[in-house]
């Protein structure tokens, strides 16, 4: 494993503040409004590597393509940057790898997870390390933590009461999402030790809202059904590409929902050819009323991009905490919405820890020592033996 942190061994984190979900260090202030002028100037290379982790885990899904499906690459991605964070060695450069630079990625989530509530727009993140009362955190990685919007550092009864913490968490999620996912853990297994949490909700009208709604034909897999569409007629971002058609709606908040229509069988992996500079044009769009939502489990899509020792007992966490960690669950569930007046969508990602070469619980030996033994004093380090005795009759 890697070597430990300038802090040396992991201390545990001070009570009061585990307790109280705050951090034993200050934390940046989160700006709340959006049009922030100091905006980060992040390389296009960045928004690359996002883009690329988007579209390859959105694959690695391997959802048919013939049924509806949503995904929040930001959550997931937040998520597994925070799991990262705390990687060393081999475990790190595969995280690394996946994301296209963890520095690069928290920069751009940074930017485009900063917490604000407006007019028309809200948008509410949370990133929250859940531990069970005696792990050892490493304060270098409380402090990175601490930096991330929305993060929180909180305790939750893992081995004493599982379901008791799955309740702490699975509600915790619920507000933040605005009830949207209330339940995005089934359960939780007792040998659990720590858990990392990404949510996020985002509710935004749009910067031009459709005045009209009307029934049109979908021509969707399974046959042809008439569906409430909205129509627009609006001066928007439009571009014409080798089979398809590019739209984007312009919303607040600086957010933007890009329309990818094939002109024939929908095939993904063009996505991103598509995604190239758009000029605006007066165009006439129908486009139907949607609710979406997906429930995954990860570990086989992230291992699919590369990500594989995170999740075996020869994992490196070294510098999350002083205990031999390894993602033993991974999940993901997402919501999204669309209607006349705007969008409002929802994800959770949650990665669970255990110790490796953790047992299940054994039924109580008893011993009754009420026969002759043999007995050893030793010194636990070097095993060198103290005393050796054969007791026949303790005397």
């Amino acid at each position: 494993m890697a070597s430990a942190s300038r802090d040396g061994p992991g201390r545990p984190v001070p009570r009061r503040a585990v307790a109280h979900g705050r951090f034993p260090y200050p934390r940046k202030r989160s700006r709340r409004r959006i049009h922030d002028a100091r905006r980060v100037a992040l390389p296009t290379s960045t928004f690359t590597g996002h883009l690329r982790f988007a579209l390859h885990l959105h694959r690695a899904l391997g959802v048919p393509v013939d049924q509806p499906t949503c995904v929040s690459p930001v959550s997931v991605a937040s998520a597994l940057g925070l799991v990262g964070m705390g990687a060393g060695g081999r475990t790190r450069a595969e995280v690394d790898a996946a994301l296209g630079g963890l520095d690069a990625h928290a920069a751009l989530l940074a930017e485009a997870t900063r917490p604000y509530d407006e007019d028309n727009a809200v948008l509410a993140v949370a990133n929250s390390l859940w531990i069970r009362p005696d792990l050892p955190v490493r304060q270098d990685y409380l402090r990175q933590l601490a930096d991330r919007p929305g993060a929180a550092l909180r305790e939750a009864p893992f081995a004493t009461d599982p379901d008791g913490a799955r309740d702490l968490i699975n509600a915790d999620i619920a507000r933040t999402t605005r009830d949207l996912i209330p339940k995005l853990l089934d359960s939780v297994h007792p040998a659990t030790m720590a858990m990392l949490v990404n949510a996020l909700y985002l509710k935004v009208g749009w910067r031009h809202r459709f005045p009209k709604t009307t029934q049109a034909v979908f021509h969707a897999p399974g046959g042809d059904r008439e569906v409430p569409t909205m129509v627009l007629t609006e001066t928007v971002g439009y571009a014409r590409r080798d089979r398809w058609q590019v739209v984007e709606l312009p919303a607040a908040g600086d957010v933007v929902a890009t329309i990818l229509l094939p002109d024939g069988e929908l095939d993904e992996s063009a996505v991103d050819e598509a995604l190239l500079e758009v000029d605006r044009q007066e165009i006439e769009l129908r486009l139907p009323r949607l609710s979406v939502s997906s429930r995954f489990e990860l570990i086989p899509a992230l291992r699919a991009l590369g990500v594989d020792e995170l999740f075996t007992e020869n994992a490196d966490l070294s510098e999350l905490a002083d205990a031999a960690l390894y993602v033993s669950d991974a999940v993901h569930e997402s919501v999204l919405k669309l209607d006349e007046d705007g969008l409002e969508g929802a994800a959770a990602t949650a990665f669970g820890m255990r110790l490796a070469m953790f047992r299940e619980p054994r039924p109580v030996a008893t011993v009754r020592v009420d026969r002759p033994f043999l007995l050893l004093i030793r010194h636990r380090g070097t095993g060198a033996v103290y005393f050796l005795a054969r007791v026949t009759d303790p005397g």
